[in-house]
């Protein structure tokens, strides 16, 4: 079973990144991949090793826990691997972590993939076993405020700036990725598309 993998990151694609490790390249999905791109050092990635009878995939994550995470996010039925990797591409875990233990379906819902029944099996199934390995003091309903529409009405985009800050981006570069993106997005567009697209831009220039 792989743990983790250490090496550099020699491609890169919406849903994924291949990893050189000693000049063998892994396939990892990881929840957004061109945040990765920033690194011009060897990058670690904690690993979830799934396997199915038609498949065999490596699911990547720069933290514990967001590893952690993620495999309890497996275990709420109706959840399965992309969806699990949608939530934490478009909230931190923190935010996931703080609305889940409040019972916050509103915020729940706006993630990628998260009905309101999905939402209900995450708060009944998880809400007691996240114990206090993240940060979520100060994440009560200011976190379902962030989530909110912003000024030109996309809500997928809100819950997309939210995630790409948590990763370090400043404002000023989030304005810029959204003007030259909004008029090209669609209304459905989740905020997994968005932040993976806005990550695009934002590397590319």
């Amino acid at each position: 079973m792989i743990d983790y993998l250490k090496g550099y990151v020699a491609h890169i694609e919406l849903e994924y990144v291949v990893l050189d490790v000693r000049d063998v390249g892994y396939r990892v999905f990881t929840p957004n991949p061109y945040g990765l791109a920033r690194s011009e050092e060897p990058v670690q990635l904690f690993i979830h090793h799934h396997v199915r009878e038609d498949a065999i995939q490596l699911f990547g994550f720069t933290t514990r826990e967001e590893q952690g995470l993620f495999r309890k996010l497996l275990e709420v039925s109706g959840i399965g691997p992309r969806v699990a990797l949608g939530v934490l591409a478009g909230g931190r875990p923190e935010s996931v972590v703080a609305a889940i233990q409040q019972e916050n379906l509103t915020f729940l819902t706006k993630l990628p993939g998260i009905g309101k029944k999905t939402a209900q099996r995450m708060v009944l199934d998880l809400k007691d076993k996240l114990g206090a390995s993240y940060d979520t003091a100060g994440l009560g309903l200011p976190a379902a405020e962030r989530l909110s529409l912003p000024d030109d009405g996309h809500a997928s985009w809100a819950a997309a700036r939210e995630a790409l800050a948590g990763l370090g981006y400043r404002d000023a570069e989030l304005d810029k990725a959204w003007t030259a993106l909004k008029d090209r997005i669609k209304a459905e567009d989740s905020p997994d598309v968005l932040m993976k697209l806005a990550l695009q831009q934002l590397f590319t220039g």
